[in-house]
């Protein structure tokens, strides 16, 4: 995905799991998702043991997409710029713990309590720590989501790319942004659904942003509806029946079908949104199939666009989808 032209504005209500205010109705989803190992070092370092996380980040290596689902999880505790203060006085250079500490920070700042410069300097001391990870720049990211300028959320998404071209968390926060302009003309040529099947197609046959014009759409419903343009009720909307939703929703399903192995940390994120697409859509066969496999991790986004209790649009959508309500 190329960058993109300027935005008409870079702040919107959290909607991503990584950067959802801890006092809502996300609680009642896990952030971690379906990774059993990062569940158990969130749980050491909660009792001051660091070395499950530090063990568990020198075991993901150069994994950019898990790393920074790790860290990122890891971040969200209220807890964590604490830990990662400390454990950088233990150990005055750690590129891990120093990310931890930035992320913490970021997360802090998104949700207006601490001040974003703090933030931004210490992503900064991240990212010379650890010159080839992306994952202090996905800080920097989603601090520039929150507050902008969007000059800096160009470049820190220029620089993210260069460091791992097909970050999954990057390119889905891109496509949030892109899906807030101005529509004009038909409603299946705004420029978000083009820069999404772009950054696909570019991309590597086996790699998840195949999804990403299916997270397009769930995105550009969440704005027409947010603004009163499109009905409340996903499944009541037409946004889902077009011939270029209709293709988005056929070959990304496909690619499910054919890739359904993969073990990418973020994947449930993926599968969440093919299948709120699909149940919108009215194709309830193909949902189900992807309920089965999702189980029980829903994911904050997008059944959050569905319902003011996310769990139990997801809960309602699988139990009609699997014949079981």
């Amino acid at each position: 995905m190329p960058p993109s032209p300027p935005l008409l504005g870079t702040r919107r209500a959290a909607t991503d799991p990584s950067d959802a205010p801890a006092s809502d109705a996300r609680d009642a989803f896990d952030a971690a998702l379906d990774d059993a190992e990062l569940r158990t070092a969130r749980a050491a370092l909660a009792q001051g043991r660091r070395q499950a996380a530090r063990s568990l980040l020198v075991h993901t290596g150069d994994d950019w997409d898990r790393r920074g689902h790790r860290l990122t999880v890891l971040a969200r505790d209220a807890r964590a710029t604490a830990w990662a203060g400390d454990w950088l006085a233990a150990e005055p250079g750690s590129a891990e713990a120093a990310t931890l500490l930035a992320l913490a920070l970021v997360h802090r700042a998104v949700r207006g309590d601490e001040d974003p410069g703090r933030a931004r300097d210490s992503c900064a001391t991240a990212a010379a720590l650890a010159p080839a990870d992306p994952t202090p720049w996905l800080g920097l990211l989603l601090l520039a989501r929150a507050h902008g300028p969007e000059s800096a959320l160009l470049d820190a998404f220029a620089e993210l790319r260069r460091r791992h071209p097909e970050h999954h968390h990057a390119h889905h926060l891109m496509i949030a942004c892109l899906a807030e302009r101005p529509g004009c003309g038909r409603a299946e040529a705004h420029e978000v659904y083009d820069a999404a099947e772009r950054a696909a197609a570019e991309a590597p046959a086996d790699s998840p942003l195949a999804v990403l014009p299916v997270v397009a759409y769930a995105e550009r419903y969440r704005v027409l509806a947010a603004t009163g343009l499109g009905p409340a009720d996903p499944a009541a909307s037409r946004h889902w029946s077009g011939p270029r939703a209709r293709r988005v929703l056929g070959a990304s399903f496909d690619w499910w079908l054919e890739w359904e192995h993969d073990e990418h940390p973020r994947r449930l994120i993926d599968l969440n949104h093919l299948a709120f697409a699909l149940t919108c859509a009215g194709r309830p066969a193909e949902a189900a199939s992807l309920f089965q496999r999702i189980g029980d991790h829903a994911t904050p986004e997008p059944w959050a666009y569905a319902h003011r209790d996310p769990l139990a649009a997801f809960r309602t959508a699988r139990a009609r989808a699997l014949g079981q309500g």
